[in-house]
């Protein structure tokens, strides 16, 4: 079965509702234009409850079927970049500065069109929790939406995700169980020493050559420290010290990104960071001073609901178009949370050829939504079936 024929016929709506977003975007927890537009239209649909102001700006709807049984969550994100977009559309960004640069409006134009289909067959037992959710990019609006209850008070016993993929062949699915995507955490590092004239650096404690020595100590976290077959991420990616060339400076800092999907190679990592560059700074006698930033989670999808999602992804899709046991990432996603706290599972859906995520070329390909819309459509019809 491909697209279903009745969102088939929804898809310039869709596309209505997505470049109307995509005019509008807004950051992180500050998405209250775009939370009323999302009510105003799940109104229209004929959804049968609405709750705003969860995790700050936050919607959960539900729709209720025919006859009891368990409720399954379906989650879009709708926050935005903080990048000025260049793709001179006709329904290119209007604010400054931000753009909707990870398909994040296409994410929600799927979920509403799913809503609608649901709302007007109800051909599922139970109810559906449609989860919009504010502050993935930056917040982890998923984390506070779980600490907020939103499992338990609306009673969710599966959840699932979605998120574009440019560059992979349209239509095609790619998730797999288990790890998906890698935990995130960053590490600021501020070292200082003793400033002075580049002339007489015996008078001085240089921050440089402590900071280059640590820099080139925490690349051996991986190859030295973590189990070669348990995949793994230390980038340095920002380097800030000095202000001329003949000044050694007070102090300095330095920036890393570091990255897995097990929780004791994350905590090994973290350790073995502290103690080299602790240690890097008592043999060059300065200060070091760490932010560790304790990130997502890695996003783990549950086994069943895997491949329970990659069944319903060839059933819309085709056989050949659905990668059930992809290679993992090492991007991360605050979907992570509602993992942890349910089981089901995310996916990855194919808009085809051009730029990428988080670039300021990008477009979500609008002949996608109906795709996602009818992935979601289905896994809830037959998660959920009646009689």
């Amino acid at each position: 079965m491909p697209v279903l024929n009745r969102i088939a016929s929804y898809a310039e709506e869709m596309k209505g509702w997505r470049r109307h977003l995509h005019q509008y975007p807004e950051l992180a927890f500050d998405c209250h234009e775009t939370a009323a537009w999302i009510a105003a239209r799940l109104r229209e649909i004929g959804v049968d409850e609405i709750h705003e102001g969860i995790a700050k700006t936050g919607i959960v709807a539900v729709i209720e079927g025919q006859g009891d049984g368990p409720a399954i969550g379906l989650r879009a994100d709708m926050d935005a970049l903080p990048i000025d977009e260049i793709t001179g559309a006709p329904h290119a960004s209007r604010v400054p500065g931000k753009m909707h640069a990870c398909g994040h409006d296409g994410h929600v134009a799927m979920l509403l069109g799913a809503a609608k289909y649901l709302a007007e067959t109800r051909n599922f037992s139970g109810r559906v929790v449609l989860l919009f959710q504010p502050a993935e990019e930056d917040g982890g609006g998923g984390q506070v939406m779980v600490q907020e209850g939103v499992m338990d008070r609306f009673g969710i016993g599966s959840v699932y995700g979605i998120h574009n993929a440019p560059n992979v062949p349209f239509g095609h699915f790619t998730t797999t169980p288990g790890p998906l995507m890698a935990s995130v955490d960053t590490a600021y590092v501020r070292v200082t020493g003793k400033g002075g004239h580049g002339a007489t650096p015996h008078e001085t404690v240089d921050p440089v050559v402590a900071i280059v020595a640590m820099v080139q100590a925490v690349q051996t976290i991986i190859p030295r420290n973590v189990y070669a077959l348990d995949e793994a991420v230390v980038s340095v990616t920002m380097i800030h010290t000095g202000s001329a060339s003949n000044i050694i400076p007070e102090d300095g800092t330095f920036a890393a990104t570091i990255r897995c999907f097990k929780p004791d190679v994350r905590a090994l990592l973290k350790k073995r960071f502290y103690e080299i560059v602790e240690g890097t700074a008592a043999a060059f006698g300065v200060r070091a001073e760490i932010d560790y930033d304790w990130g997502y989670p890695a996003t783990i999808n549950h086994e069943d609901e895997a491949e329970f999602a990659a069944e319903v992804a060839r059933e819309v899709s085709g056989t050949e178009a659905v990668d059930a046991r992809a290679n993992r990432e090492m991007g991360s996603e605050d979907f992570s949370y509602m993992l942890e706290a349910r089981p089901g599972a995310y996916l990855f859906l194919g808009t085809g050829p051009g730029a990428g995520l988080h670039h300021p070329a990008f477009d979500f390909n609008d002949e996608a939504a109906p795709v996602g819309a009818s992935f979601f459509a289905r896994l809830v019809e037959r998660a959920q079936p009646l009689g």
